[in-house]
C-alpha cells in the first residue's frame, strides 16, 4: 500500500468511528433536513480532508506509522470520554489529565473504555504496523504529497464556498461544536497547552505584597488565630440542603452557627485551574496558568510575614503548585492517613495529628489547609463509607451512562453527606481550642459537577460554555467564640446571599489574619461589613 492511501484510509476511519460526539452535537444544531443535508455531508468531507491535510504535512518514511498509530490510540480514548461524559478536550482538560494521579485515573477505568481502546485503537494500529508501505522515489513522493495538499485545500475551500452561509453560523454562532472534532481539536489543544506551560527556562515565583506585615495590635494579642481552610472538591451549590436542596445533605452543618455563602462562583471548571486561581492575587479575568506559577500566592504572603505558620494537608492529587513553598503533607495513602479502607483514604484522616502540630507552634497564628477528595467523580460511591449511604438506589459504577440520573444523584449526594460530616468534625476539632485561640473554618469548593443534565457529566467544560452546575460552588464559614467578637456575624449573614467568587479568597485570608499591605482590598473581603 502506498503511504498516501494509508493516510487516506486512516483519515476516513477517524471521521467514521471517532467523531460520534461531534456529529451528535452538530445534528442537534443542524437537524437532518433537506435544507441541512448538503451541509452535513460537506462538513464530513471538510473534516476528513482537514485530517488528511494534517497527516500529509507531517508524513515521511520514518514518521507516518508512528504518527498514525499514536493518533488512533489517543483518539480511541478521547472518543470514549467525549461519548460517555460529553466533555471536550481543551488545553485545561489536558492539564487536568496530566496532573491526575494513578489513583484518580483508576476511577475512570472501565470495561467500555478498554473495548474502545482495543477496537478503535489497538486493532487498526496493528494493521498499520503490519502493512507494508511501498515508497517511490523521493521526487515522486514529494509530488504526490504536494498533489494531496492542493487537492485537500481545494476541497476545503470548495466546501466553504458552496455552503458559506452554513459555515458562517457554524464558525461564529456555534463555535463550541468544533471542540468535539477528533483528533483535530485535541491536537490544537495540546499545542496550546505546551505554549502556555513550557518555554522561557526555569520559573521563579515573583514576590508579591512585599510590604505585608501583621498589625502590631494583633501581634501583641496573646490569643492567637487558628484557621482551617478546607478546599472542597466537586461540590455544586445547588445540592447543599443549606441552599434549599430537597435532600438533607447538610444535617450536621445545619446544627452549627455557620455563615452559608449561597452565591459563590468558581474561577475555573477543573481543580488544575481553580485551586491555583483561588489562592492567587489575580482575579479570574486576569489569571492565567503562566502568571499563576510565576507569581507567589496568598500562602506565600502569609508565610513571608514570619508570623503565620502554614501547613497544607492533601487527600487529593496535589496542591496544583499552591503549596510549593510551604510545609506540605500527602494524605492520599495509609503512609500518613490513618483512616483508609480498601485503598480509599478518608478526608477525616487529615484531622488526625493536628493537635501535635498546634502544640508545636504554640504562641503563633496558624493556617491549616485541608484539600479534600470530597465528591471526586465519576466513582462517587467510593467517596463515602457504607454507613453514609442514605440516599438510594445508588450508582455503583464509574460508567455513569449505565446508571439513571437518580442513581447518579444519590451517589453524589451521599458523598456530599460525608463532606457534611467531615466539616462538622473540623468544627468539633476547632471547638477544643476556643479558650486558647481565635478559631475559624472557611470552606470553599474548587468547582462544581454535571450529573447528566443535558447529557453532560463530570466537569472541565470551557468556562464560557460551562453549565451553572460546574461553576456555582458550595462555600461557608464557621467562627469560634473569640473570633466572633471581632466580626459582625449578623451583618455577614445578611450579606451571605450576595454574589462572591474565588477572587474574594485572597483578600479574605489577608483580612482574617489582619495583614497590613497596600494590596489589601477591603471591598473584596467577604468577612468585612459592607
Amino acid at each position: 500500500m502506498t503511504q498516501s492511501k494509508l493516510i487516506i484510509l486512516t483519515s476516513i476511519f477517524l471521521v467514521l468511528f471517532d467523531n460520534y460526539s461531534f456529529f451528535k452535537n452538530t445534528l442537534e444544531v443542524y437537524p437532518l433536513t433537506s435544507n441541512n443535508i448538503g451541509f452535513l455531508i460537506s462538513i464530513s468531507i471538510f473534516l476528513m480532508f482537514s485530517i488528511l491535510l494534517l497527516f500529509t504535512l507531517v508524513s515521511s518514511k520514518y514518521t507516518t506509522k508512528p504518527i498514525l498509530i499514536t493518533m488512533l490510540l489517543v483518539s480511541s480514548l478521547t472518543n470514549y470520554f467525549m461519548n460517555s461524559y460529553n466533555i471536550v478536550i481543551d488545553d485545561n482538560m489536558i492539564r487536568n489529565m496530566l496532573q491526575t494521579d494513578i489513583h484518580e485515573s483508576m476511577d475512570l477505568l472501565s470495561v467500555k473504555q478498554v473495548l474502545y481502546f482495543i477496537f478503535l485503537g489497538v486493532f487498526p494500529s496493528i494493521y498499520i504496523y503490519k502493512v507494508e508501505i511501498k515508497y517511490g522515489k523521493l521526487k515522486a513522493e514529494i509530488l504526490t504529497k504536494i498533489k494531496i495538499i492542493f487537492i485537500s485545500l481545494a476541497v476545503i475551500i470548495t466546501c466553504l464556498f458552496i455552503f458559506s452561509k452554513h459555515y458562517t453560523s457554524f464558525l461564529r454562532e456555534h463555535k463550541p461544536l468544533r471542540f468535539y472534532t477528533n483528533p483535530t481539536y485535541y491536537i490544537y489543544s495540546t499545542g496550546k497547552y505546551i505554549g502556555k506551560t513550557y518555554g522561557g527556562g526555569e520559573v521563579i515565583a515573583k514576590p508579591i505584597c512585599e510590604d505585608a506585615y501583621i498589625c502590631e495590635e494583633s501581634k501583641k494579642n496573646k490569643t492567637k488565630k487558628l484557621v482551617i481552610m478546607v478546599v472542597g472538591e466537586t461540590a455544586r451549590a445547588d445540592h447543599f440542603s443549606l441552599n434549599g436542596y430537597e435532600k438533607q445533605t447538610n444535617p450536621l452543618l445545619e446544627k452549627e452557627n455557620i455563615i452559608n455563602f449561597s452565591n459563590v462562583y468558581s474561577c475555573g471548571t477543573s481543580t488544575a485551574d481553580s485551586v491555583p486561581c483561588m489562592f492567587s492575587i489575580f482575579g479570574k479575568s486576569d489569571y492565567s496558568y503562566k502568571k499563576g506559577i510565576a507569581t507567589q500566592n496568598i500562602l506565600d504572603v502569609l508565610n513571608n510575614t514570619k508570623d503565620v505558620e502554614i501547613l497544607w494537608r492533601d487527600n487529593n492529587s496535589n496542591s496544583k503548585g499552591v503549596a510549593l513553598r510551604v510545609p506540605y503533607e500527602d494524605y492520599k495513602s495509609s503512609n500518613k492517613n490513618t483512616i483508609c479502607v480498601d485503598g480509599e483514604c478518608r478526608d477525616v484522616g487529615m484531622i488526625v495529628g493536628l493537635d501535635e502540630y498546634i502544640e508545636k507552634n504554640k504562641g503563633k497564628d496558624i493556617l491549616i489547609v485541608l484539600h479534600q477528595m470530597g465528591n471526586h467523580g465519576p466513582a462517587y460511591y467510593k467517596r463515602y463509607p457504607k454507613s453514609f449511604e442514605k440516599f438510594k438506589p445508588v450508582c455503583q459504577t464509574n460508567q455513569l451512562e449505565e446508571c439513571t440520573n437518580e442513581e447518579i444523584s444519590n451517589a453524589y449526594d451521599n458523598a456530599l453527606l460525608y463532606t457534611d460530616y467531615f466539616l462538622s468534625e473540623v468544627i468539633r476539632f476547632l471547638k477544643k481550642y476556643d479558650k486558647t485561640h481565635k478559631t475559624a473554618m472557611i470552606y470553599m469548593s474548587d468547582h462544581g459537577e454535571s450529573l447528566g443534565e443535558n447529557g453532560i457529566y463530570l466537569h472541565g467544560m470551557p468556562y464560557f460554555m460551562a453549565p451553572e452546575a460546574q461553576i456555582h460552588v458550595g462555600a461557608l464559614a464557621w467562627f469560634g467564640k473569640e473570633m466572633s467578637t471581632d466580626l459582625d456575624l449578623d451583618k455577614m449573614k445578611q450579606n451571605s446571599d450576595k454574589k462572591y467568587t474565588h477572587d474574594n479568597l485572597f483578600y479574605t485570608l489577608l483580612g482574617i489574619f489582619e495583614v497590613e499591605t497596600k494590596e489589601y482590598k477591603r471591598s473584596m473581603d467577604i468577612l468585612i461589613e459592607k
